[in-house]
């Protein structure tokens, strides 16, 4: 499959709101101007999701609208005992955020009742902190000179399109602090990942998205796989990261696994990538609100496989840890 690589600024409507062909493609940096995906057309979505991972913990957090509700999360794993922390604050009609109208352009900020999410840019990276009863993050997401990231138009049609940027593979520092014990993050063992997403979706979809980062084989590497609702499209949101330097993946990946038993090995190949994900944890989350309703097994492990490059290296990795997903809403 072929896609266009973006070099320069372009936004991703029309003034009529429609989508902008010339927005449709990839880039290694958040190129698109997405300041025409408003609120109040009904199937919009902004939002901006952060995953967190160290030797001992995972943090996720969350600020997002989807035109008619505020949704808000900040959870915790301690991955040794496998206790965790979660709000999950819903507002409706959405209030108490604010998203920048396009990537890295402002701050990000998320309020509720006991709940508070603050997202803002600095020159050497995005500091993400929040705060719920017993939880404390404040995380410095460092953005290394020359990291590049994934950003993906994928059009459904002019009306329903998605822009993502997939960000994988950042260091991080900071301190997390739980019921009052604080956990300084391990430098070179500790990383952020960023999804930042506008659009407007169809009312029903699936999606597979894999993600992960760490060190293997004297190299920082990051894995960048998606599936199901990229397909037909002509636009795929699969990439591997080597030392920040971004190997675009152009082709729909073949996802092969088993929720039924979620602890068995998923297999995800095609492209160059030949890779496995070893799961250890399953965030399971359900909602039915009637018309609204969504079905999320986040699983969280180790990725190992090869990639093999354009020019046909070889790169092996091993012991990247991250997490692998099947997703259902109806929203």
């Amino acid at each position: 499959m072929s896609e266009r690589e973006l070099t320069t600024d372009v936004s991703l409507t029309l003034p009529n709101g429609r989508l902008n062909p010339d927005a449709v493609g990839w880039a290694r940096s958040p190129l698109v101007d997405t300041t025409g995906i408003g609120r109040g057309r009904g199937r919009n979505k902004r939002w901006e999701y952060w995953g967190i991972t160290t030797p001992t913990h995972v943090v996720g957090m969350t600020v997002s609208s989807i035109d008619y509700a505020a949704v808000l999360e900040l959870w915790v794993l301690d991955r040794a005992t496998e206790r965790t922390w979660h709000g999950t604050p819903t507002l409706i009609p959405a209030r108490g955020v604010v998203l920048p109208a396009r990537a890295e352009a402002g701050p990000s900020r998320a309020r509720a009742k006991d709940f508070e999410i603050d997202i803002d840019e600095l020159p050497e990276g995005t500091r993400l902190r929040a705060r719920m009863p017993g939880v404390t993050v404040d995380v410095i997401a460092e953005l290394p000179a020359g990291h590049e990231r994934l950003a993906v138009v994928v059009p459904w049609s002019s009306t329903r399109f998605q822009y993502t940027v997939k960000d994988v593979a950042r260091p991080a520092s900071g301190i997390l602090t739980l019921d009052g014990v604080a956990h300084a993050l391990p430098a070179g063992e500790s990383w952020a990942v960023l999804d930042h997403g506008r659009g407007r979706w169809p009312y029903d979809i699936r999606w597979n998205w894999g993600a992960g980062s760490g060190r293997s084989g004297g190299h920082t590497i990051g894995v960048q796989v998606g599936g199901r609702w990229t397909a037909g499209t002509g636009s795929t949101e699969n990439a591997f990261v080597v030392d920040g330097h971004l190997h675009k993946i152009s082709a729909e990946l073949d996802w092969q696994y088993d929720l039924a038993q979620w602890r068995t090995p998923w297999r995800v190949t095609g492209g160059g990538l030949d890779a496995t994900f070893t799961p250890v944890y399953d965030k399971v989350t359900r909602t039915n609100l009637g018309v609204v309703a969504g079905s999320t097994d986040q699983c969280f492990g180790d990725w190992s496989g090869v990639f093999s490059t354009a020019d046909g290296e070889q790169i092996a990795f091993d012991g990247i840890f991250g997490w692998a997903e099947e997703v259902h809403n109806r929203w």
